[in-house]
């Protein structure tokens, strides 16, 4: 039987084979006899999956024969393996040394937590990201992301989402929230599962001191911006507690209409009108999945909307950030609080 700091691996390719020659080398000394790696390569055509026999011989390597996205290849993964922690890793991240120790030790220190995630690091020392940030609106962004390493505060915290980069999830709690939803596909399924951690009643944090370099850039392509607002609207209906999904309602009609200039103005209008189109087809299976994820619900509106934030100060909102949007807007949220206060007396 595994010890209960042993773990799982999840690696999840998709044309990653020079990644990999980076992230063996700095992993393989880590594991332990108890500690399993798993490859899931989404149907690479770049030799990834060979790649990974040989450069990770005891490696169990999953070829799944079409791209099913970052989410649903972790499911795949986490289905072939049995250690109590997983560790989801992106091929272009490269562990420090002592970063699996550090995330070991976070799973005695923080028994509540049910996932927690390396400090992730850009290759020139930089923060890429100390834990999600999630605005009310469901938008959700790289935390402290640019920063130098030297302003952050020291020792391990809360944060509200944790990074898919290099992210431990305990098993129970996994499974306990049903995992990583699939249709997500790619981007914000991170943020939807922490975000349903904490509603289920547990915590997400960050280990301080275990970190990873994450060879990373923003990508503001029209289907990255699609996969975006798609999975936003899927996560805030479903995740939302009823009495904070009424309240914020009206906010989240009216920034359509802003996102929608922004969107003409940055040249992704197309992408934006298909995610708004993928969400109202997709409605009949997000108030499905709304039931599931409520019935896990432990906490009240008020306490979820704790871990939200009215701040714009995400590098990639830069035409939010005038104060004829930030102030309103930063009100408005305000008021919403409170109101969920005084319902929750």
């Amino acid at each position: 039987m595994s010890a209960a700091d042993a773990i799982a691996v999840v690696v999840v390719t998709y044309q990653s084979a020079e990644e990999l020659a980076g992230l063996a080398p700095t992993l393989l000394p880590q594991l332990r006899e108890d500690d399993e790696l798993t490859i899931v390569d989404n149907a690479s055509s770049d030799g990834t999956a060979d790649a990974a026999r040989t450069l990770c011989p005891s490696a169990r390597v999953i070829e799944t024969g079409a791209n099913l996205g970052f989410a649903g290849g972790t499911v795949v993964g986490v289905a072939q393996t049995q250690a109590p922690l997983l560790l989801f890793l992106n091929p272009d991240c490269r562990p420090d040394p002592n970063c699996l120790a550090r995330l070991r030790e976070a799973a005695a220190a923080h028994p509540g937590w049910g996932a927690w995630q390396a400090l992730v690091l850009l290759e020139d020392g930089r923060v890429n990201t100390s834990g999600n940030v999630i605005h009310y609106l469901g938008i959700g962004w790289a935390g402290n992301c640019n920063r130098p390493l030297a302003e952050l505060p020291a020792g391990d915290r809360q944060v509200t989402g944790p990074s898919g980069a290099a992210m431990v999830v305990r098993r129970a709690d996994w499974l306990a929230v049903g995992g990583m939803s699939p249709e997500f596909f790619m981007y914000s399924e991170d943020l939807d599962l922490g975000l349903r951690l904490w509603l289920a009643g547990r915590g997400v944090g960050i280990a301080a001191a275990a970190r990873v370099t994450h060879g990373y850039e923003f990508d503001k392509g029209p289907y990255k911006w699609f996969w975006m607002e798609r999975n936003r609207w899927r996560m805030v209906l479903s995740v939302y507690p009823a009495p904070l999904l009424a309240l914020v309602a009206p906010a989240l009609l009216a920034a359509e209409l802003g996102l929608l200039v922004v969107a003409a103005r940055q040249r992704w209008l197309r992408a934006k009108l298909r995610a708004q189109a993928a969400a109202i087809a997709d409605l009949p299976r997000t108030i499905v999945r709304r039931r599931s994820v409520q019935r896990t619900r432990a906490i009240g509106a008020a306490e979820f909307a704790r871990h939200l934030t009215a701040s714009l100060d995400s590098p990639y909102l830069t035409a939010a950030h005038s104060p004829w949007l930030r102030i309103p807007q930063a009100l408005y949220w305000k008021l919403v609080r409170a109101t969920l206060a005084a319902l929750a007396r």
